[in-house]
């Protein structure tokens, strides 16, 4: 009996080795992830995949990305589609997570996707854009910016959202225009804040300004009285919080209750109404953000408001909807332009994608794949709504 369940123990585990090996093998298209198109040869769909938070601290910016991608996808596919197909969108939630980011993109590897759109947190896309590179697959980020992300040299990655650096100078001389001198900067430690702290760090200093604290805090946190106490022994006249809503609406809250001096600054992180609800509205005025301008700023978006407001039960949209649109349309541009969902034709005709017009954007790319032009702006929290600063 023992003998017989041994043998068969042992064959078993022989035969589902096997099938994980033809498993593997099918869903590379036996050709390590090359040029194969999305949806098969005799598809009459282009599968695109989306990554994004779905669920987490950052599901609020994750599902409104996710909404506009949608309204852009619904157009192109009323308007006949592309190359004859309907685009289709597989969606993977990385949670803003690391190790759940490159589960969700070995999913989409697994599901053959032509190609992805979306990328909201610098460390979660990150570690998913070498899963996309060593698939041939091109990747859209419609919304992180860490520098680590160009310098990773992959050809299979395009970004359309201003890099860190360009952040960091436009918080600096917002900084500088208005005096502020001695700046306090807060970052948690993930790939994207320390990224923005590290640059906001050399920007202040060279324009002139001191950094007289540089804090790292753990995102997970409530109470950061301590830190806040620390920081009105120093009298700064401006703090810069790099890290995500749900820590920065906390310290904000903290910040203005500990009678804190100065001006406070989050990145585009932050850059969500969520940030008002938390802190309260009273709390959050004068709220400083740097990042790139929602929708109802931008010249010429009346129409996407007005219909993203009209399909999402009157919800404005929110701070990277415009850009997620963009990534989704000019992905469908690059298709036209290839006329072919070979992968690499495809990262070929995003390379070579010159004055793409998109809401509030032109897109080119430099040699970096990034943009060749910043586009973030500073706003301002007044009556508890987002307004253009400068």
């Amino acid at each position: 009996m023992k003998k017989y369940s041994i043998f068969t123990i042992g064959f078993v585990l022989i035969f589902s080795i096997f099938l994980s090996a033809c498993s593997k093998e099918s869903s590379s298209g036996g050709s390590g992830g090359g040029s194969s198109s999305g949806g098969g040869k005799n598809s009459d769909e282009i599968l695109v995949g989306v990554l994004l938070p779905v669920t987490g601290n950052n599901a609020t910016d994750g599902k409104d990305m996710l909404n506009a991608m949608k309204m852009s996808v619904e157009k192109i596919n009323d308007d006949g589609g592309v190359l004859g197909k309907k685009l289709k969108l597989e969606v993977a939630d990385d949670a803003c997570d690391p190790q759940m980011a490159t589960t969700a993109a070995n999913k989409l590897v697994s599901m053959e996707v032509t190609a992805v759109v979306g990328g909201y947190c610098s460390g979660s896309t990150l570690p998913a854009s070498g899963v996309f590179q060593n698939a041939n697959i091109p990747m859209v980020v419609a919304a992180a910016n860490s520098s680590e992300l160009p310098s990773q040299g992959y050809d299979s990655l395009f970004l359309i959202n201003g890099l860190v650096p360009d952040q960091a100078q436009t918080g600096a001389d917002y900084f500088n225009d208005t005096g502020a001198k001695n700046i306090a900067i807060i970052h948690d430690n993930s790939a994207y804040a320390k990224d923005l702290a590290d640059f906001a760090k050399k920007s202040v200093e060279g324009n002139g300004g001191k950094v007289i604290a540089f804090e790292a805090i753990n995102p997970e946190e409530k109470d950061f009285g301590s830190l806040m106490t620390k920081l009105k022994s120093l009298n700064p006249d401006g703090t810069y919080f790099t890290g995500y809503y749900a820590a920065g609406g906390l310290m904000l809250k903290q910040f203005k209750e500990k009678g804190v001096s100065g001006s406070f600054m989050v990145g585009d992180g932050s850059y969500s109404p969520d940030i008002i609800d938390i802190a309260g509205p009273d709390n959050a005025n004068d709220l400083l953000v740097t990042a790139t301008p929602t929708a109802n700023f931008i010249p010429g978006a009346d129409e996407f408001v007005s219909e993203y407001k009209s399909k999402y039960n009157n919800l404005s949209p929110g701070p990277f909807s415009a850009l997620s649109y963009n990534g989704m349309n000019l992905l469908a541009d690059a298709l036209k332009r290839a006329n072919s969902t070979d992968r690499d034709e495809l990262k070929k005709a995003l390379k070579e994608t010159k004055e793409f017009q998109g809401i509030g954007q032109v897109i080119e790319f430099n040699e970096q794949n990034s943009l060749n032009q910043s586009n973030f702006h500073v706003m301002k929290v007044a009556g508890g709504e987002f307004t253009l600063e400068k």
